[in-house]
């Protein structure tokens, strides 16, 4: 008998090992956090990193189009603001902010503004700023001194054409792991058909 009931718990152990019944559930309960993670992981990567190429496809756009004018107009520059935008869709373009810069050489490295036009959302275009970007060491440089310089030897007084694009990004799923990320991107272009673009008469 005291054999008997020694053996009782080591049976009843054995039948409780072999017994997996809501065994695939509790380990679906135990992977399902880490495949919900994961899930949003890639989806959170993959929105932000195509917003970043839509980004940079802005400020390409932007300089590129731009560039291939000879005098700037209020309506060109409507539509280059429109045609930047219209990048980034699906993603909100009220928040993008585009800066134009026609750069002309001063005879040192940094560049002087011939004019400007800026955008913010859906606000009217105003007058952009009237120095260039500063750059990482807190000086108005702009691009390498060759491209700055090289711009007086072509034709006299020449130019570039720079475009900054500053958009806040903001995930479209969930604010769990990214929030807001502040992206940004420049781009010069060198004007095709004349030396310097002529500043259109108002920025909008």
């Amino acid at each position: 008998m005291l054999i008997t009931g020694l053996r009782r718990p080591f049976v009843k152990g054995r039948l409780f090992l072999r017994c997996q019944k809501g065994l695939a559930a509790v380990e679906f309960a135990f992977l399902l956090p880490v495949m919900i993670t994961l899930f949003l992981g890639i989806t959170e990567t993959s929105d932000a990193l195509s917003a970043r190429a839509d980004v940079a496809d802005m400020a390409s756009t932007a300089a590129d189009l731009v560039a291939q004018e000879t005098a700037a107009t209020p309506v060109d520059m409507a539509n280059v603001f429109n045609a930047a935008a219209a990048i980034l869709y699906p993603y909100p373009t009220n928040v993008a902010t585009i800066t134009l810069y026609s750069i002309i050489d001063n005879g040192s490295s940094q560049g002087r503004v011939a004019w400007s036009c800026a955008k913010t959302g859906d606000s009217p275009a105003t007058t952009g700023p009237s120095s260039p970007p500063s750059g990482s060491t807190g000086g108005d440089i702009i691009a390498d001194s060759n491209l700055v310089n090289g711009v007086a030897t072509h034709g006299g007084g020449g130019s570039v054409i720079l475009v900054t694009i500053s958009y806040p990004y903001s995930s479209r799923t969930t604010h769990m792991f990214v929030g807001t990320v502040t992206m940004s991107n420049t781009f010069y272009s060198k004007p095709r058909r004349v030396a310097q673009v002529t500043p259109p008469a108002s920025c909008s």
